[in-house]
């Protein structure tokens, strides 16, 4: 299409209006501290209060209902999303990482390696302006759409952790005990005591990154 001079001119108020709403935000620069760290050195991070789609289960991370929950949570977050960028709150802004909380019944379940005990909550943080409502919407839009299974599974919760420490772990899941132990270590050559649950931020697409090159923030609350 082509725009004569005088139409351009007529136009050009009204182009630079709407490009000028759109508002963009950079979540993980906001929240670098907490998305960010070494490998090297374990860091004390103060966790503020953040909401996040989460999807509970049981089992194995290789098993079906815990890709299903994955589908849901990434299905979701970019249909909420785009709903922000494209409707009346011309807000863009970056899809979060995955993260999930990890326990059992009996944590030796962990080291003896009983999968099918294993707890996790799986979830995806969300902006603060992120309402009930507009998950609600995305949900039924989803439905609508395409077959994703686990969507009503899935809840908008906010949670607040507090004083953690952190570590990124470089490869593979498998070979996270020394990482976890170093952690560990650290709280508790400060006099602190373990709270809470496990944390892992997931920084690599899982389903696409070589297990070598994954970049995984292993988090862990304590009590002073």
């Amino acid at each position: 299409m082509v725009i004569s001079v005088t139409s351009f001119y007529i136009l050009a108020p009204y182009i630079c209006h709407t490009s000028a709403r759109m508002e963009k935000k950079d979540l993980k620069k906001q929240y670098k501290q907490l998305y960010s760290c070494p490998a090297e050195t374990p860091i004390v991070v103060d966790v503020p209060e953040m909401q996040f789609l989460m999807c509970d289960g049981k089992g194995a991370p290789d098993s079906p209902h815990f890709t299903r929950a994955i589908e849901a949570l990434y299905s979701l977050s970019y249909t909420i999303k785009f709903a922000c960028k494209k409707g009346p709150l011309q807000i863009d802004y970056g899809v979060m990482p995955l993260e999930g909380l990890w326990w059992a019944d009996d944590m030796n379940d962990f080291s003896s390696g009983n999968k099918q005990n294993w707890k996790w909550t799986l979830m995806i943080m969300q902006p603060d302006f992120i309402t009930e409502e507009m998950v609600d919407q995305a949900t039924e839009q989803l439905k609508n759409k395409k077959k994703t299974e686990n969507l009503e599974a899935v809840r908008l919760e906010k949670m607040q952790e507090g004083k953690c420490a952190q570590i990124m772990h470089m490869g593979p899941f498998s070979e996270e005990a020394e990482t976890i132990a170093k952690l560990h270590a650290f709280i508790g050559s400060a006099g602190h005591k373990l709270s809470g649950k496990h944390r892992e931020i997931y920084l690599s697409d899982m389903r696409r990154t070589a297990p070598e090159k994954l970049k995984t923030i292993i988090r862990q609350p304590f009590l002073p």
